[in-house]
C-alpha cells in the first residue's frame, strides 16, 4: 500500500487548480495526527502550499517552474469552504471603475469572516473583515461601485458618482438605488440625489 504522503499527493493531483486540501477531508486515509504530519511534510518539501492554518493547495507545475494557483481561484474556493463572502477591496474596485489609476500594491480582500493572512509562495493576501454593506453584490458592477465609494470616503462620493453612473447600466444603477437602505447616509444621500436627477 502506498504511503500516506503519496496518497495525499495523488489525491491533490486529481483536484482542480486552487482547490483547498484540508485535514478533516482526508481522515479516510488515516488518523488526524498522521494526516497532519503528512501534510506538514509535503508542505516542507514544496509539494503542497500551506495557505493558512489547516488549509493547503497544490502548487502548479509549468514549463517555467512552479507557481501558486491563481489568487482569484483560491479566494473563491476558500469563500465556498468557509461559507464567507470574499470580495476585492475598495481600491481595486475603484481602479476597475476608472476612479483611480493606482493599482493596489498589496492584495487585500474584504470578508464577512475574521481577518486573516494567506500565503501563496511569495504572495501575501490579506483578508480584512468588513461590514455587511461593503460586501453587497459580490461579482456585480453595483457592488464594485459600493466598495469603491467606501474606499474613496465621504469627501469624494458626489464627484465620483457621476463617473460611476456613466460606467453602470440602468439595471445596475437601479440595484444601487435599491441598496440604499443598507448603505451609510454619506453614500445613500448622494445616491438618492443621483436618482432624483434621473
Amino acid at each position: 500500500m502506498p504511503s500516506l504522503p503519496r496518497r495525499i499527493r495523488e489525491h491533490a493531483a486529481a483536484l482542480p487548480e486552487g482547490a483547498p486540501i484540508c485535514p478533516h477531508a482526508l481522515l479516510h486515509m488515516g488518523n488526524r495526527a498522521a494526516v497532519d504530519q503528512a501534510l506538514s511534510r509535503l508542505a516542507r518539501r514544496g509539494q503542497l502550499l500551506r495557505v493558512c492554518r489547516g488549509v493547503y493547495v497544490r502548487p502548479i507545475d509549468t514549463r517555467f517552474g512552479v507557481r501558486a494557483p491563481a489568487v482569484g481561484t483560491v479566494i473563491s474556493t476558500l469563500g465556498a469552504l468557509w461559507g464567507e463572502t470574499i470580495v476585492p477591496c475598495g481600491g481595486a474596485a475603484a481602479n476597475v471603475l476608472g476612479l483611480t489609476t493606482q493599482v493596489p500594491v498589496r492584495l487585500v480582500y474584504l470578508t464577512s469572516g475574521p481577518s486573516r493572512t494567506l500565503r501563496l509562495l511569495a504572495l501575501t493576501v490579506r483578508l480584512r473583515h468588513a461590514p455587511r454593506w461593503q460586501l453587497v453584490a459580490p461579482g456585480q458592477p453595483f457592488g464594485l461601485a459600493v466598495r469603491a465609494l467606501a474606499w474613496l470616503g465621504p469627501q469624494e462620493v458626489e464627484d465620483s458618482l457621476d463617473t460611476i453612473a456613466r460606467r453602470l447600466s440602468a439595471t445596475d444603477l437601479a440595484e444601487l438605488s435599491a441598496a440604499r437602505a443598507i448603505l451609510p447616509a454619506w453614500i445613500a444621500g448622494p445616491v438618492s440625489a443621483l436618482v432624483a436627477r434621473g
